[in-house]
């Protein structure tokens, strides 16, 4: 799995076995770039992180989730609800997904149910429970997103058991939705079919974040409301249509929620706001624990969001302007204003190297960078014999001065002085008149010492540039991956060197 991208120029003189030629990895070898693990350190994928995209299979998300076993339905509709969601494990990477299952025939055209899902699909944001991936397998039409693992909004308010949900924190939801809402309608996805309390879920922070299966039609007849008529914008009882508008309209509704802790119609709200008994409107069970000030912002705020004519009522940006300076307790976790414990994710079993392994398998696969500088020192050149001897003529006083440089480096390298070494690695280096894969693998240590793993990793793909079938190379890159945090790319990496170094000895032993 190891990759490289060689920078040597014609007429070097490969200091290593002759017949080895200082080429890219062989075709069997899957290559990426240094670049990919970059990214992936730097801002995505990792534990705990946003996966890409992606198509899953049916058998995939059918072993996730039991066979779509009926305990594992999350919907709050349980089975009258026309789509059913499941929670679900993937077995591939142990992740938590939430998965969306439409009826037969919901999405007759695959291409329509494939473009909308990978629309969504590109969003991605921290008040967004993310779509991560789809399905689309004969007439099967299935949605995968990130799993919420605290229930919803509707769960919260309406059926409580222990506490209802705090002032401060209904103004975070608030806050939060708003914010995710302007964010979607900031990349060219206003429309949100059938917004309710419902939608609003909980993460294992307690953080509220707004579901992702909203972004998308219900089925292809184009219903967007399952709701009671009540709670239905007015054009849409008019005309059928979903506009930027109705999800404004579905948000002050959600804020009603938010205020009374029960379900209103809009027009009896509006009724109540109108003839000022707002103390009426606001939930009981709060026992008055709310700013009169905030509460009569968020009531305001409710009306307009419920004007009759869609151009009365106000944008997604207004919405987070009105509502961000409304927030308080902003260093209180969402988990204790829930009342709920924090939920600890179960970490994946540590993944195991497939081969027995080296002193320097062992070493590299518990990151002993001592143990693997006394390797190296005690290895010294001997996988680079072979060397080519130079001629008179090339013996010039710059190659005299290469060879000083290395030498230097391998006596700074010796004495632990890694600094040095890298500087006197990269005089040699810079020559590129001879090429050694071991003062790569030194040279990658000496980053890794000082605390450098891009700068390692960059080495130990060098390294195997020079020697493709080099177990150290691959075993340096391990250790370098190890410290990106890419644990996966790691084992794998890990399992190659072993087993190149399992073929190597016998090799050496022979017939």
């Amino acid at each position: 799995m190891g990759c490289c991208g060689s920078s040597l120029q014609a007429g070097t003189h490969p200091e290593k076995p002759p017949g080895r030629a200082a080429a890219a990895p062989p075709p069997h070898r899957p290559s990426f770039s240094l670049n990919q693990h970059q990214a992936q350190a730097q801002g995505g994928v990792g534990r705990g992180g946003v996966p890409a995209f992606a198509e899953f299979s049916l058998a995939e998300l059918r072993a996730a989730t039991g066979g779509f076993a009926a305990e594992n339905i999350v919907s709050e509709s349980g089975e009258k609800a026309p789509n059913f969601v499941y929670r679900g494990r993937l077995q591939s990477s142990r992740r938590a997904i939430a998965v969306k299952k439409f009826p037969k025939m919901a999405w007759p055209d695959p291409k329509q149910f494939e473009e909308e899902a990978k629309g969504v699909g590109k969003l991605r944001h921290r008040r967004l429970a993310n779509l991560i991936g789809y399905c689309c397998d004969g007439d099967e039409r299935l949605l995968v997103a990130e799993f919420m693992p605290n229930d919803t909004l509707a769960k919260h308010l309406f059926h409580w058991e222990n506490q209802t949900i705090e002032w401060a924190m209904r103004l975070r939801v608030a806050h939060h939705i708003a914010e995710v809402l302007d964010y979607c309608s900031s990349n060219k996805r206003p429309l949100y079919h059938d917004l309710n309390a419902y939608r609003v879920l909980f993460d294992e922070n307690g953080d509220p974040r707004l579901s992702c299966f909203g972004l998308m039609k219900n089925s292809r007849d184009g219903k967007s409301y399952s709701t009671n008529l009540a709670y239905t914008p007015p054009e849409y009882l008019r005309n059928g249509r979903v506009t930027p508008e109705s999800v404004i309209f579905s948000f002050g509704t959600v804020l009603l929620d938010l205020l009374s802790g029960k379900r209103i119609p809009p027009s009896h709200a509006l009724d109540m706001i109108r003839g000022k008994n707002i103390q009426v409107l606001l939930d009981s069970h709060l026992e008055g624990k709310y700013s009169t000030e905030e509460a009569t912002a968020l009531v305001d705020l409710a009306s307009q969001c419920l004007q009759y004519e869609p151009r009365d009522r106000p944008n997604t940006g207004k919405l987070v302007s009105i509502l961000e300076p409304l927030q308080t307790k902003l260093e209180v976790p969402s988990y204790e204003m829930l009342g709920i414990p924090k939920h600890e994710e179960e970490a994946p079993p540590a993944p195991q190297p497939q081969h027995p392994l080296s002193p320097m398998g062992e070493a590299c696969s518990r990151m002993d960078l001592t143990a693997i500088h006394q390797i190296l020192v005690a290895t010294h050149y001997r996988d680079d014999e072979g060397t080519n001897e130079l001629s008179f003529q090339e013996w010039t006083q710059q190659m005299r001065d290469m060879l000083d440089a290395r030498k230097r480096g391998d006596f700074a390298f010796r004495d632990k002085d890694f600094k040095t070494a890298i500087d006197c690695y990269t005089q040699f280096v810079d020559v590129g008149t001879m090429v050694s894969p071991t003062v790569y693998a030194r040279r990658s240590l000496c980053h890794l010492m000082s605390d450098q793993p891009d700068a390692a990793l960059r080495d130990a793909m060098q390294a195997q540039c020079v020697y493709p079938d080099w177990p150290t190379a691959f075993y340096m890159q391990a250790v370098a991956l190890s410290k990106l945090n890419m644990q996966s790319d790691a084992m794998d990496m890990l399992n190659e060197a072993s087993q190149l170094e399992e073929k190597r000895q016998k090799s050496l032993k022979g017939p």
